[in-house]
């Protein structure tokens, strides 16, 4: 009898501990996997940060070429003039997981633009507090630089609603298009602005 509960208490111990070896195991495999299938998102924000930094850099003047209704306007601006205008798409940040769940991430190869694109399209109705609408990066195939960033929010003004486009064309220009959605469901274009710093195009 004594032999028999001897046994039995050994292969408990026995027992218990190839479970604790094996427990690590399938956790450490669960999480590899959760791993391998979370999606990360190109970091926009960055993107652009880094971009103004370039501009900082560059011993230029920028265009800017504004455009109101049917008229039509060039005036020179120094490199600081860009940072107000560009404010509304620096904030909220678009970074590499923080919108991942508001958010669903589609990759393309667009050859109409020789461009790989990245398209972010809400995964359902948005909370108020996030005024992103949409966005698109689009990245050369063969060298993986950015090309293009698009990015579309909304924005309230004055009891009016308006829609925000900015357009960044890598090192070369920015344009930011203001449109008014109307109350009878219409929309108009308020303005359009363009600030262009490389004219070798």
């Amino acid at each position: 009898m004594k032999k028999n509960l001897f046994c039995i208490a050994v292969l408990g111990i026995i027992f218990s501990c190839n479970n604790k070896t094996e427990q690590p195991d399938v956790v450490a495999e669960k999480r590899a996997e959760a791993d391998s299938s979370k999606v990360t998102f190109f970091p926009v924000t960055s993107f652009l940060k880094g971009q103004l930094l370039v501009l900082d850099s560059l011993p230029i003047t920028l265009l800017q070429i504004k455009t109101v209704g049917k008229k039509t306007d060039s005036t020179w601006l120094k490199k600081e003039s860009i940072r107000p205008l560009l404010q509304p798409f620096i904030s909220p940040e678009i970074g590499a997981d923080n919108l991942t769940a508001f958010f669903k991430q589609t990759k393309f190869n667009d050859q109409t633009v020789e461009a790989i694109t990245f398209t972010y399209e809400p995964i359902a109705a948005l909370p108020d507090s996030i005024t992103i609408r949409h966005w698109d990066v689009y990245i050369h195939p063969e060298t993986g630089r950015v090309k293009k960033v698009y990015i579309l929010k909304q924005l309230n003004k004055d009891e009016k609603k308006y829609m925000q486009q900015l357009t960044w064309q890598t090192d070369h220009w920015a344009k930011i298009v203001t449109i008014l959605n109307k109350p009878d469901g219409s929309s108009e274009i308020e303005s359009e602005i363009k600030l262009v710093w490389n004219f070798n195009e």
